[in-house]
């Protein structure tokens, strides 16, 4: 085992088979499952939402790391963690001002899951520093959150050595947004140990090969 963490992302995946498409990727060697919820205010795209992590929680036992690109986070929290998700990640950018990001926390732990937090592109990793201690995960964006299928932004992975350097032991850092086997050494050669992958593991032919590609 490498220790890194592949969770690909279900945005790639054919919706018509999801069952199908989550148990292809787990038997290729996928530690977690990536759901991306958006709401079309935070980003502009829209997705999925409650009912499928529901679903899809009936349907696998492998991790559901649901990453909530959405205005409001603390209001959906309880439902997706009673629908099933395992690890609740939301904007630090979705917050206003300190005390809503440290409300959103304690909900999320509250509510019995893990908490991650997640930057954009262009939010200075400082911006979260207060929080490493009291998240489970960072999710470091290296595109635009809100659609698939864009390219890496090279400037953003600098950001995970300095998040690694005040990080508690046992944080996860995760990085999602034009992850492919070249892009992926980057990420876990600067400090990264979680991997969000969804067109490159999807839209090849053969899961296992893109999956091991990344570690």
């Amino acid at each position: 085992m490498s220790g890194i963490i592949v969770s690909p992302s279900i945005l790639s995946a054919d919706f018509a088979n999801l069952e199908r498409e989550i148990q292809s990727v787990k038997e290729a060697g996928a530690g977690w499952i990536h759901i991306d919820v958006m709401d079309g205010h935070f980003v502009p795209n829209i997705t999925i939402g409650i009912p499928v992590v529901k679903s899809l929680r009936k349907v696998t036992d492998l991790v559901l790391d649901t990453h909530l690109m959405i205005e409001n986070p603390i209001k959906y929290i309880e439902p997706f963690a009673q629908a099933g998700a395992d690890i609740l990640t939301f904007h630090y950018e979705a917050c206003r001002g300190d005390e809503e990001v440290k409300s959103v926390i304690t909900k999320i732990k509250n509510s019995g899951v893990k908490a991650g937090i997640s930057i954009k592109p262009k939010t200075p990793p400082e911006e979260i520093f207060p929080y490493l201690n009291e998240v489970d995960l960072v999710l470091v964006m290296t595109v635009e959150p809100g659609f698939g299928g864009q390219e890496f932004m090279h400037d953003c992975a600098m950001k995970i050595p300095k998040i690694k350097e005040q990080a508690p032991e046992g944080l996860i850092i995760q990085v999602d947004g034009g992850i492919n086997n070249l892009t992926a050494k980057i990420c876990t050669s600067l400090g990264a140990n979680s991997l969000v992958a969804g067109s490159y593991i999807y839209k090849s032919c053969d899961y296992k090969k893109a999956i091991d590609s990344l570690l």
